[in-house]
């Protein structure tokens, strides 16, 4: 399309007119991502705030069974829960293992996948060894901790090859050795797994951080602590409050698998004590206040890691 001009000579000339924008383009743009994630709203509304909110309100009602008839309790359980011993013996194995098992396995993983990521010889036979433990179930896992730790299992009969017959000990039915046979399962089985996570992460670190480090005469555990560790600082509070949840809340099938909770209630866990309660002693309530403390540790615990593990720069 051109247009007639005049020239500062008075003839008139046609000059082009600039090409009109297309109608679409002078619209603002569809705002559908609310549209697209209609479903995925729904989903998460019904299978996870749903659920949520159920826990709260069989919290405050007794019923002792799923097919009995359902009372109002109000604060009722939670005075039983908190009157009751069992629960105070949970508490404290669920702070004992996460006291112990939550530093030594991030602390472990986080040297280990450093010296992965320094690329030594066969660095990636090592990430696949690794990552065994985390291709294995659970129930494999406790087999193999059971044939290990059992009366007649591998631990006693290597002590009584070397001669150390009188520190045998039936380790998972001790009271004084169940709860750290589980949390050696929990190392076992996370270290590996968290380690290949650290070592992905720390690859993308650049290598001229940790040359100069070398160059002004830092070795490798310097390097390690004051140079890389900064830099991944708020992936290792990530990757710690992946295994503080999985601890505190996955321990349930371990204890199932090897002790049972006991001998007693020695290696009885917080998340155990819900499945007890619930599917064994079938008292609703009681285990569903139970879970509502388990919920909130766990988001306190959330909250202190996130703080402890912030970026300060």
């Amino acid at each position: 399309m051109t247009t007639l001009t005049t020239t500062p000579d008075g003839t008139a000339a046609r000059r082009p007119s600039p090409p009109s924008s297309p109608a679409g383009a002078r619209r603002t743009p569809r705002q559908g991502g609310t549209v697209l994630a209609v479903p995925a709203l729904v989903w998460y509304l019904i299978f996870m705030v749903g659920p949520l909110l159920a826990i709260f309100v069989i919290a405050a009602l007794h019923w002792p069974g799923m097919l009995q008839p359902v009372s109002f309790a109000g604060l009722g359980n939670v005075r039983t829960v908190l009157d009751d011993p069992v629960f105070w013996d949970a508490v404290r194995n669920t702070a004992v293992q996460l006291a112990v098992a939550l530093p030594v396995m991030i602390v472990c993983a986080y040297m280990v996948g450093y010296y992965v990521a320094q690329r030594p010889p066969g660095h990636r036979v090592i990430r696949y060894l690794l990552f065994i433990p985390g291709l294995i179930s659970t129930p494999a896992k406790a087999m193999v901790f059971y044939a290990a730790l059992s009366p007649d299992g591998l631990v006693n009969g290597a002590l009584q090859s070397a001669g150390r017959g009188a520190l045998t000990d039936a380790w998972l039915a001790s009271p004084s050795t169940a709860l750290a046979c589980l949390i050696a399962l929990d190392l076992w089985s996370g270290i590996g797994f968290t380690a290949v996570l650290f070592a992905a992460r720390l690859s993308s670190v650049p290598d001229e951080l940790g040359e100069a480090a070398q160059l002004d005469g830092a070795g490798h555990w310097r390097t390690m602590w004051t140079v890389h560790f900064p830099v991944i600082r708020d992936y290792v509070g990530v990757v710690t409050m992946l295994q503080f949840l999985w601890t505190l809340f996955g321990s349930a099938q371990n204890v199932l698998l090897l002790t049972q909770g006991g001998p007693g209630t020695s290696s009885t866990t917080l998340s155990f004590l819900v499945y007890q309660k619930a599917f064994i002693a079938a008292d609703l309530g009681y285990s569903q206040t139970v879970g509502v403390f388990l919920f909130l540790t766990g988001l306190a615990g959330l909250l202190v890691i996130r703080r402890v593990f912030r970026q300060t720069y």
